[in-house]
């Protein structure tokens, strides 16, 4: 039998391993800002249902 290359688990087949990186080029968005604009974007489309 053929050893599996990589030492990754059979059971983890598919699923995508995520990192913290400190990248200084990401974007960085705060989680307050992400919620404001969900918000506004909210009751901007609550307006127009409301106007038509």
């Amino acid at each position: 039998m053929a050893k599996k290359q990589g030492g990754r688990l059979l059971s983890s087949a598919g699923l995508v391993n995520y990192y913290d990186s400190e990248d200084r080029r990401a974007i960085h968005i705060s989680p307050v800002t992400v919620m404001i604009v969900a918000a506004v974007v909210g009751i901007v489309i609550y307006a127009l249902d409301l106007m038509l």
